[in-house]
């Protein structure tokens, strides 16, 4: 049985009741060492659109969320059922209440709880955390409660990693967590500024958690730090701008931050996945050679 057919096996397995579950914790501990040591391409999507794309580049999973344009928050329930019928590839959920930081009021938080138990139900294979205190610290509590509640989903801690401010502080932590995957551009605005820390995090996985870099990775950034980081797993959106069919358009005329298009939607290309995925397979090939 490959990564792809457990992946999707564990939330079938998942909503049956057990009542020994250890084979769950079987079968989640074995798509954990299989990442561990296959190179994992995690795309990032807000649409059906944006998931169909990504699976035609060959993405491995997908991170599905709302709004990417303002950096992701919690997707409908309806879009994930949406893309969960569209696509074959395991959908991992961003719960993040709101743009901005990730330090969250008790109304807040207890949305996300509600959040991971609605797409726990729904069948989603795992799901993007992270909550901070005002201290640049992890909040341990908070982040406990997330955990026990997600279950048996695989649980990523995201880019709240970054705004830590000891990243080897909270690494450790997020192995005592039982987290399976940190999400990190090496606490920089993209992965090439930050590829120091993000070797030096790879070098501490230790078998226990799964370093992914994310923030700017493209074809042409992944040939710098592939060699580089050691890392084995990556995330991205290859966005792309796609204009919209409306022919009649006020233009002065703004439904949000005056900044943005009104008629032109960032989509993913499967272009830009599928250069990204070959990238990743001839360095593969070349490795095993060697």
């Amino acid at each position: 049985m490959d990564f792809m057919q457990l992946a999707m096996f564990t939330p079938v397995i998942s909503n049956v009741k057990i009542q020994n579950s250890t084979f769950i914790e079987w079968i989640i501990e074995r798509i954990f060492l299989m990442e561990m040591e296959s190179d994992i391409l995690e795309v990032c999507v807000d649409s059906t659109e944006s998931a169909l794309a990504a699976q035609e580049g060959g993405a491995s999973r997908l991170e599905l969320c709302g709004n990417l344009v303002i950096g992701g928050t919690s997707p409908s329930p309806c879009l994930f059922q949406e893309v969960q019928a569209a696509v074959e590839l395991p959908v991992h959920i961003l719960i993040r209440p709101r743009y901005g930081d990730f330090c969250y009021t008790e109304h807040e938080f207890h949305i996300m709880l509600k959040e991971i138990e609605m797409f726990h139900r729904l069948g989603a294979q795992g799901v993007v955390i992270g909550v901070l205190c005002p201290d640049g610290t992890l909040d341990l509590t908070r982040m406990k409660q997330l955990i026990q509640t997600a279950g048996d989903m695989c649980v990523t801690l995201h880019r709240a990693f970054d705004l830590c401010a000891d990243p080897f502080a909270a690494m450790e932590q997020a192995k005592e967590l039982g987290i399976h995957t940190i999400l990190t551009s090496g606490q920089q605005n993209n992965c090439c500024q930050g590829k120091e820390l993000l070797r030096q995090l790879v070098s501490h996985e230790e078998g226990r958690i799964s370093i992914m870099a994310g923030g700017g990775i493209n074809p042409q950034s992944l040939k710098e730090l592939l060699p580089y980081t050691g890392a084995h797993a990556w995330h991205m959106s290859g966005k792309a701008l796609f204009q919209s069919p409306m022919t009649y358009r006020k233009k002065e005329i703004s439904m949000g931050a005056a900044s943005l298009d009104e008629f032109q939607i960032l989509r993913t290309s499967a272009s830009q996945i599928r250069q990204t995925k070959e990238i990743l397979t001839h360095h593969k090939e070349a490795y095993h050679v060697s």
